[in-house]
């Protein structure tokens, strides 16, 4: 039964308490079951998720889904290798689609995307590098024949990455989760973390209290919410160059993702396949198909055909929400917020960003879904993860935006919580911002990138 249709009772107490049923959460459980299985030391019964809504109610839930590793930093790289191997064990549970991922680029990105490729290939990831925009031009258009995109002058094709289908891969992480015995519930929304002895001693919520070992707080959006009921510092100092300054621990993005409602199956390849996911960043100004500036300046945007949206899906450049974290309203997410979803400046700029990739999207703008999208992400100071452990036995799962694609990191919480360190997640603990030991930042016009 799903968790949203009955308001299933609270346990007293539990070892191990998840909050979020979203992909981390859900994977956090469902590889932690199976560690504590392998171990002989408990199993999925020792573990329960708590959201205070449902399954796949915030940001996992509406997510574009796109699994890439075009990331500049090599801590993101080896992490999304990482997730990449996660989301291939099990095509069908996680309605995963291995169909490859493109970066296109204008000039000012080649350096950056080189060092990308030769990253990958130093990490044995499958990808091609085209540069100059002749030879980009060409192998473009092997792949579709209206290529016309200007301004390109290097292609990273990706072989491995491509998308899910966010709802069905909950799904069935949901279904790995109650194999192993782990129970979700609903409609608890927590209010409070009671501390003894400086661990999280219990879980507080509306419906009820519940004492726990360890908790993981894998909340998406609403992880400063939860670093606040952990009373972590909301300025964060941050060592650059030697000298030391303080940012706002948390900011939030407004995110810019629609749909093209035509039939998915219009943006093939020339071979007639589901093409890979196309993503193109260029400093070639963006009109209208009539002519009407749009953008006058670097842009870019990501696409791919997509059954469960009903299109072509994809987003724009985010926009930075100019309040301070606690006065953002983060609830109602998604498509019932009344702040937070696109309008029609982003309808229009998506659709003639399409035509300016490809000759067969002109004229397309009134096939614009005008159904509600979108939403908000909650980013840290540099735009990347935390993962960390805090209070003793609170393990925070603070993916600021890269989280769907990011499968992979709940098989490595649940190695930490049973005591195994984990390599992959040492770039990303909060103490790197004082020790100045930061990812390196890329030209790309996305904050994540």
């Amino acid at each position: 039964m799903r968790i949203d249709e009955e308001i299933l009772p609270l346990p007293a107490s539990v070892r191990y308490c998840i909050i979020g049923a979203g992909i981390h959460g859900l994977s956090t459980a469902y590889h932690l079951a199976k560690e504590l299985k392998s171990a002989g030391t408990g199993s999925g019964a020792d573990i329960l998720i708590i959201d205070k809504t449902r399954i796949g109610a915030g940001a996992s839930g509406i997510a574009c889904g796109v699994v890439r590793n075009n990331y500049f930093q090599p801590a993101m790289r080896e992490l999304m290798a990482h997730s990449v191997s996660v989301w291939e064990s099990d095509l069908a549970a996680y309605a995963y689609h291995p169909v490859g991922y493109m970066q296109i680029s204008h000039e000012g990105m080649h350096d950056d995307v080189r060092s990308i490729y030769e990253q990958q290939q130093a990490i044995g990831y499958e990808s091609s590098f085209i540069e100059g925009s002749s030879a980009c031009d060409t192998y473009m258009k092997t792949i579709f024949h209206d290529w016309r995109a200007g301004g390109i002058t290097s292609v990273l094709h990706e072989k491995r990455g491509g998308f899910a289908f966010n709802q069905p891969s909950l799904d069935g992480l949901e279904a790995k989760c109650r194999a192993e015995g782990v129970d979700i519930i609903g409609h608890a929304d927590v209010r409070e973390l009671e501390m003894s002895d400086g661990n999280v001693s219990a879980v507080v919520t509306n419906r009820g209290t519940i004492a726990c070992d360890v908790v993981v707080m894998g909340a998406g959006p609403w992880a400063p919410h939860f670093w606040r009921m952990l009373n972590l510092p909301e300025s964060t100092d941050i060592l650059v160059d030697g000298t030391m300054i303080s940012q706002p621990t948390w900011r939030y993005w407004a995110l810019q993702e629609g749909t093209l409602a035509i039939d998915p199956g219009y943006l093939r390849t020339n071979a007639g396949e589901v093409p890979p996911v196309v993503h193109v960043d260029t400093d070639v100004p963006l009109r209208s198909d009539d002519g009407d500036m749009l953008v006058d300046g670097e842009w870019g945007i990501y696409y791919k055909p997509d059954l469960n949206f009903g299109g072509i899906q994809g987003g724009y450049m985010p926009m930075k929400v100019d309040k301070p974290f606690d006065e953002v309203a983060v609830d109602p997410y998604g498509e019932a917020s009344p702040d937070f979803v696109v309008n029609d400046d982003f309808r229009m700029i998506w659709a003639s960003a399409l035509s300016f990739c490809h000759e067969r999207f002109e004229n397309m703008h009134p096939k614009m879904s005008r159904e509600p999208s979108g939403g908000i992400g909650a980013f840290t100071p540099d735009s990347f993860p935390v993962f960390d452990t805090f209070a003793g036995n609170a393990h925070v799962i603070a993916d600021s935006n890269h989280g769907y694609k990011m499968i992979g990191v709940g098989a490595l919480v649940a190695k930490e919580i049973m005591g195994e360190p984990q390599a992959l997640l040492e770039p990303f603990r909060y103490s790197r911002y004082a020790e100045g030991k930061l990812h390196p930042l890329s030209n790309s016009p996305y904050p994540w990138s």
